[in-house]
């Protein structure tokens, strides 16, 4: 799309998501419940082994994983497509490093799996899923020191023992996910390392959205609550670090600060909180002179890549995301 406003439109949500919501009425994202009950209410509903076996999307294999990295152990899930198996055959094959969402706080590759495995099924493509550490026990930088030290093992000789090509490897993740893949992107160019081949974000959290129009239409009743942004800011921020940092608000920084930067395809949500300030970076990094794909659902929420269990409408925007991740990796 070439021209990409600053913010987003809604229309009506999508009576799918609506059922979702109303049949998990207690499944909030920054609720007023302690952080320890969302990550386990989420693992309950989200968590791949409590997935109903036909709603669990196919996939050619998965492999458990881990690296070392600075902080102690990273664990990784492989996801291995067969659409991709000779790609993998020829060490041809393109790779996502996916970091998921969760305000940093919540989540694990479990509850991202089954999303993931469509992804890399529709794509042809790799998926890594990354359990991060988490905030707040963990905070700022840990988790994007941890996102780079998996993309130089894929660009390296992890990457070759699974048929990875080290120029076809992807970073990408949904809401903070999206922020520590913009915030990675803009790191690893600072810091002269060998960049990524595209960045994928869905409903990525750019910036806090305190004074969007998206953050008033959406600010509760859509899943994610709105003001629990800042308790997940909170977790994530050490002390002494300005919000405003380069690495912690990409969607802050100003336009001639984002050049350069490699291929990106962003997603955004009508009825989400943070559905102005993925449109805004999308804008910000179209405006910087940069290749950007830009895909809006006005009729959808934050969170949709874990909902496809339950909507065709979620599983009809992910393969829209795989189509795109597609044409990076493979140039079709």
């Amino acid at each position: 799309m070439s021209d990409i406003p600053t913010t987003g439109t809604r229309s009506q949500l999508h009576p799918e998501i609506q059922t979702f919501l109303k049949d998990h009425p207690k499944l909030h994202l920054g609720g007023q419940e302690d952080f320890h009950d969302e990550r386990n209410h989420h693992l309950e509903v989200f968590g791949i082994h409590n997935l109903p076996k036909d709603k669990i999307h196919p996939i050619g294999e998965v492999e458990f994983t881990a690296i070392r990295g600075a902080h102690g152990t990273i664990p990784v899930r492989v996801l291995y497509p067969k659409s991709g198996e000779d790609k993998r055959k020829n060490g041809e094959a393109a790779a996502l490093v996916y970091f998921h969402g969760g305000g940093y706080t919540v989540g694990s590759v479990d509850e991202f799996e089954n999303g993931l495995r469509l992804l890399a099924e529709e794509s042809g493509v790799q998926v890594y899923g990354v359990d991060y550490r988490l905030a707040p026990e963990y905070r700022f930088p840990i988790q994007l020191d941890e996102y780079s030290a998996v993309i130089d093992w894929l660009q390296g000789d992890g990457g070759k023992a699974r048929g990875v090509h080290p120029s076809k490897v992807m970073g990408g993740g949904d809401s903070a996910g999206g922020n520590m893949t913009a915030a990675t992107t803009l790191r690893r160019a600072d810091k002269n390392q060998t960049p990524l081949a595209a960045q994928i974000m869905l409903y990525p959290e750019a910036r806090v959205p305190f004074d969007t129009p998206a953050a008033v239409e959406n600010n509760s009743g859509y899943y994610l609550e709105c003001n629990g942004i800042f308790s997940f800011a909170d977790h994530y921020l050490p002390r002494g670090t300005p919000p405003s940092n380069r690495y912690i608000s990409p969607g802050m920084q100003d336009i001639s600060k984002l050049g350069g930067q490699p291929p990106a395809a962003i997603y955004t949500s009508g009825f989400d909180p943070l559905r102005d300030v993925g449109v805004e970076y999308a804008h910000k990094l179209k405006q910087a002179k940069n290749e950007v794909v830009w895909h809006h659902y006005e009729d959808m929420t934050h969170g949709f890549l874990q909902m496809t269990a339950w909507s065709d409408k979620a599983i009809s925007c992910v393969k829209d995301i795989a189509m795109d991740m597609k044409k990076f990796g493979y140039g079709s």
